[in-house]
């Protein structure tokens, strides 16, 4: 996925100790299937944004998930059409109420951060939570991060080194860099015990939405 490749080359400008921080879209005219989803990731991929957003867009009004999680990730940045947290928003939570991980985690750096919504950490831990019991690597990464530092939820370190495990698992460098950073404010005991809640955890797989 596009935007999973740039998440992990923007988190890697990252760490744990300095992350703190109508429609309006061109649609055309013929309906678009699911199958030209692609050619949003080529057009994309390619920097052509406004193409991308002309494919996508379609798709995102007709419901599809994976198309709205990327029209909203394109507000958020700005990416061929004007900067818009509150559309990002909008977009992102309709694919993460269909249960895209990505959009979730998405939808809680918003809420993390305060753009274009009240800073609140405890929705944004909770939305963190859902992208990352699904599997999610940068869920995960923000779920350690949020235990860590006892935002939206009580600081809890075992807890904080299980997800980065997790998240570093799968090769976010954030979570890799912050098993060192809590290491040296861990014991021994704690640290084994994180090891194997890491080890037993089991994804919940992808939510059924009725």
């Amino acid at each position: 996925m596009v935007e999973f490749r740039l998440g992990v080359m923007m988190m890697r400008l990252l760490s744990w100790k300095t992350i703190a921080f109508g429609l309006g879209l061109l649609l055309v005219s013929v309906q678009l299937s699911r199958a030209d989803f692609p050619l949003g990731e080529e057009a994309y991929l390619a920097e052509d944004y406004e193409a991308a957003m002309r494919i996508w867009a379609p798709l995102a009004a007709q419901g599809d998930a994976d198309a709205q999680n990327m029209v909203g990730f394109m507000y958020r940045w700005g990416q061929g059409v004007e900067q818009d947290f509150e559309k990002a928003r909008q977009w992102y939570r309709s694919a993460a109420d269909q249960g895209s991980a990505r959009a979730q985690n998405n939808l809680g750096f918003l809420y993390r951060y305060g753009l274009g919504v009240p800073k609140n950490y405890a929705t944004a831990f909770r939305w963190f939570l859902r992208a990352a019991e699904q599997g999610n690597a940068a869920g995960q990464n923000h779920v350690g991060l949020m235990f860590y530092k006892g935002e939206g939820v009580t600081q809890d370190y075992v807890q904080a080194y299980k997800w980065a495990v997790l998240a570093a698992d799968q090769g976010m460098d954030p979570a890799i860099q912050a098993l060192s950073t809590l290491e040296r404010v861990m014991t021994p005991a704690q640290i084994q015990e994180a090891k194997a809640l890491a080890a037993a955890w089991k994804s919940k797989g992808p939510e059924t939405v009725l």
